[in-house]
C-alpha cells in the first residue's frame, strides 16, 4: 500500500468527452480523494450508490473527488470509456470518472484492486488508504462506507485519522500486456 504521507502523485487524465483534468482541478479545499474504479466489478457496482452519495456530502465539505478507470478495455470491454458515462448516471456520480489508458496513474498510486480509495489532506498528503467498508458483495453485510466516511469525518474536523487502515477487497486492475508492476506479483 501506499506509504501514509505519501504526496499524491499528479496526473491529467481525460474524462469520456475528452476534458482533461488534472490533480489540481480535483484538489478540495480541505483535503482529496481519489478512488480506483471500474464499471464491470461487482465490488464497485455493490457500492456504487453509497459512494455516489456521501460523495456528493465530501464534495459539499471541501473534499474534491475523482474515480479512475485504469483496467484494460481492450480485454474488459464493459469497462471501455464509452460505456463509463452510463455506469457514472446510474451510481449518482457528480464527479469527474476518468480515463487511465497507459496504466501509468494506477500504478504511481500503487493501486491494486478496485474499489481502491487514497484520501489527501489539504496539502495532498495521504491519510487514507485502503476500502470503503468491511462490506463485499457476498458476506450479506450493507454498504455504508463506514470505514472511509471515519477518515473524511475526521479529516474535516482537525481530528487524528486512525492508522488502523484495511487494503480493499475486490476486483485485480486489469493490467495490459507487459504493464503489471512487479509488486503486483506479490499479491498473487
Amino acid at each position: 500500500m501506499l506509504p501514509l504521507g505519501t504526496t499524491a502523485p499528479g496526473f491529467a487524465l481525460p474524462d469520456p468527452t475528452g476534458h482533461t483534468w488534472s490533480l489540481t482541478d480535483i484538489q478540495g479545499e480541505y483535503g482529496t480523494l481519489v478512488a480506483f474504479v471500474c464499471n464491470h466489478c461487482p465490488y464497485v457496482k455493490h457500492i456504487g450508490n453509497d459512494f455516489g452519495r456521501l460523495a456528493s456530502e465530501w464534495h459539499s465539505a471541501g473534499i474534491g473527488v475523482v474515480a479512475i478507470n485504469s483496467n484494460n478495455a481492450d480485454a474488459y470491454p464493459d469497462d471501455a470509456p464509452i460505456n463509463m458515462p452510463a455506469a457514472a448516471a446510474e451510481w449518482g456520480w457528480r464527479f469527474p470518472y476518468l480515463i487511465d489508458e497507459d496504466q501509468s496513474v494506477a500504478i504511481a498510486y500503487q493501486a491494486a484492486c478496485t474499489p481502491e480509495f487514497y484520501l489527501f489532506d489539504s496539502s495532498l498528503e495521504l491519510v487514507y488508504r485502503g476500502r470503503f467498508d468491511e462490506s463485499t458483495p457476498r458476506n450479506g453485510l450493507t454498504a455504508t462506507g463506514d470505514e472511509l466516511k471515519a477518515a473524511v469525518t475526521a479529516l474535516l474536523s482537525g481530528e487524528p485519522i486512525s492508522a488502523d487502515q484495511h487494503p480493499s477487497i475486490g476486483c485485480n486492475i486489469k493490467w495490459k500486456p507487459g504493464n503489471a508492476p512487479g509488486w503486483f506479483s506479490l499479491l498473487k
